[in-house]
């Protein structure tokens, strides 16, 4: 076994000291800049800041009015966008000795049921329009639930009508603003609740439910201690300082957007100001101007496709464009980064200050990465899961490779078991950051360790000399073929994800044809735009009933091309388009169960 180890850093005993320790260095800094109210027409937006010191004041309050209503170790949700509130909520649940359920806003009346029963959630706190959207409905089968705490101000344009009909006459409600100002009476008259309570840092502190790529919904038990190993890791390999400025937009329930967006940029004395939503994204980094930003492939992705298609243009502009990308990577081995002056307007898209820009929670295409660096971006791939905490590996700043998601952090051991002749095998991992295990779940929890007590991630890698780690893919994903061959469906998706016809795609395996070898199909959902513009280019005119038929020649003209190159049993033998985009999950990832679950559906109704 391949393996690596690095030294242990230093951690905060709990959220408490973390939120003391930062007060006192940092306390009149901003932490939060939050926007009361949007701009409108030649109205402009409103905004107030909040500072460290002030956040602790009303994280103190918030724990001291919980405190009156239930006993410590209760389990308490937490529902909404990315805002202030939640943050807050968060913490203040935490640091009360409460157990945080940090709960997907996209979750629908059924899953909200199972989530918040199987957690036995007491409360919930949740933004008003996540909870007329689904949570409102799910209340009345959700007898645990005592109270239903809004975030929203009562006077505020998007505050909800509750009463007791909504979920029974045994259901409070009240609002975040409320229950501060209850806080703060209650330690005006001495209430001491809140200073005495003692932190268990070993003890069960975040309950976080799985997004369920694998159709599974598990709840991960996370200590402070487990998530506050991870931050202190992921700040030894990151050069955040207090000078810096975040924007929130992954969806902050997520592990990945808690612990790097939320808690390593207020550990850092970071400003964090709140993304209005995925379609607001480019006006709100220019509007907050944010130094560093946590991503999913799939955003970079999309800004570099965006400023490609800019530079096709004209053959002229494309000539020049490839001309200063090669000249600012080659410039980039002496020390030079000149992208940032070749490439401004590219820069000036994302804020114009950015020094850092942080990929993770699914794989980067390597050319992709490449090009933002030529283009003077810093990127860094990182990889982890939510039973870590999350984050196991990341690039640092010398000796990356593009295809890499770097070596394991600081205090944390990983190691490739059972390698195979190319040296892939399963991704384990050790380390304080690993998670108590599944909630409720003895039998899962033993599954995913071995017996010298490593965590098996269910991911597929390899690692090199230098301890950097690749991913290959999923193991559960594998298609093993019927003649016992191993094929890992990323590795044809990666190829497949360069015909421009492609939009998204999975590769999957049909045994339908029992009597035969299992056959490697794709199915599609194409980009219907670029098989126009195609089309067009050959003289082609297409009706609407033509449409799907040509991109099914263009894709497949393409995936000839790729086959040739590919081993027989690796050969992609079937191709279907479907008229919507696949699901995924919150972090943009394909729910692989749920569409081999409605293929099964479909051919058994057939």
């Amino acid at each position: 076994m391949k393996k690596r180890t690095d030294p242990m850093p230093v951690v905060k005993r709990d959220f408490r000291e973390l939120i003391r320790d930062i007060v006192d260095e940092y306390g009149e800094r901003e932490a939060y800049i939050i926007k009361t109210r949007r701009e409108k027409g030649d109205i402009p937006a409103e905004y107030r800041t909040v500072t460290f010191r002030e956040f602790s004041k009303e994280v103190r309050e918030l724990g001291t009015a919980l405190l009156e209503r239930f006993p410590a170790g209760a389990r308490i949700g937490v529902m909404g966008e990315n805002r202030y509130e939640w943050c807050l909520s968060y913490l203040a649940i935490a640091t009360s000795g409460f157990v945080v359920v940090p709960v997907d806003k996209e979750l629908n009346r059924e899953e909200l049921i199972h989530v918040l029963g199987e957690s036995e959630a007491s409360c919930i706190i949740v933004s008003d329009k996540i909870y007329e959207k689904a949570l409102k409905s799910a209340l009345p089968d959700l007898p645990g639930v005592k109270l239903c705490v809004l975030m929203d101000a009562a006077d505020s344009e998007s505050a909800s009508k509750v009463g007791e009909t909504n979920g029974g006459a045994e259901l409070e409600y009240s609002r975040v603003g409320a229950m501060l100002e209850r806080g703060r009476a209650l330690l005006e008259q001495g209430d001491k609740k809140y200073d005495e309570v003692v932190i268990d840092r070993e003890a069960m502190s975040v309950l976080i439910f799985t997004s369920g790529t694998t159709g599974v919904s598990k709840g991960v038990m996370l200590s402070q201690k487990n998530i506050l190993t991870d931050m202190a890791s992921v700040m030894m390999c990151l050069d955040h300082t207090c000078e810096d400025s975040m924007l929130s937009i992954l969806p902050i329930h997520h592990t990945y957007e808690c612990t790097t967006t939320f808690l390593v940029s207020f550990a850092m004395g970071c400003r964090i100001a709140f993304c209005d939503g995925l379609r607001y994204i480019s006006k709100n980094i220019s509007e907050y101007r944010p130094t560093m930003l946590m991503l999913v492939p799939l955003i970079l992705e999309n800004v570099h496709g965006k400023i490609i298609k800019q530079a096709k243009a004209t053959k002229a502009k494309w000539i020049g464009f490839k001309f200063l990308l090669g000249l600012s990577g080659f410039l980039r081995i002496f020390g030079i980064n000149a992208g940032r002056k070749f490439f401004r307007a590219a820069h000036e898209a994302l804020g114009g200050r950015n020094h850092l820009l942080v990929a993770g929670a699914a794989a980067m295409k390597p050319e992709v990465c490449k090009d933002l660096v030529n283009m003077g971006f810093k990127v860094r791939q990182g990889y982890g899961l939510t039973e870590t905490s999350p984050i196991l590996c990341v690039n640092r700043d010398t000796g990356n490779e593009y295809a890499s998601v770097g070596p394991a952090m600081p205090g944390i051991e990983i190691r490739i078991d059972n390698p195979d002749e190319e040296g892939r095998g399963e991704i384990q991992a050790r380390g304080d950051n690993v998670m108590l295990g599944y909630y409720k779940n003895e039998e899962a929890t033993k599954a995913v360790f071995t017996e010298d007590g490593w965590f098996r991630t269910g991911d597929q890698g390899r690692m090199d000399k230098k301890g950097r780690v690749y991913i290959t893919g999923r193991i559960k994903n594998i298609i093993v073929t019927n003649t016992g061959k191993n094929i890992y469906p990323e590795e044809l998706e990666g190829k497949l994800d360069a015909i421009p016809y492609i939009a998204e795609c999975m590769v999957y395996g049909d045994d339908s044809a029992s009597d035969e070898d299992t056959k490697i199909s794709v199915m599609v959902y194409p980009n219907l735009e670029a098989v126009k513009a195609a089309a067009a280019e050959a003289g082609e005119t297409l009706t609407d009933a033509e449409l799907a038929e040509t991109a099914s020649r263009y894709i497949w003209g393409e995936i000839k091309v790729i086959n040739k190159d590919l081993p027989a049993y690796k050969r992609i033998c079937g191709l279907e388009l479907r008229d919507t985009e696949f699901p995924k999950t919150s972090t943009n990832k394909i729910q692989r169960f749920k569409v081999m679950r409605e293929m099964k559906e479909k051919q058994n109704g057939q």
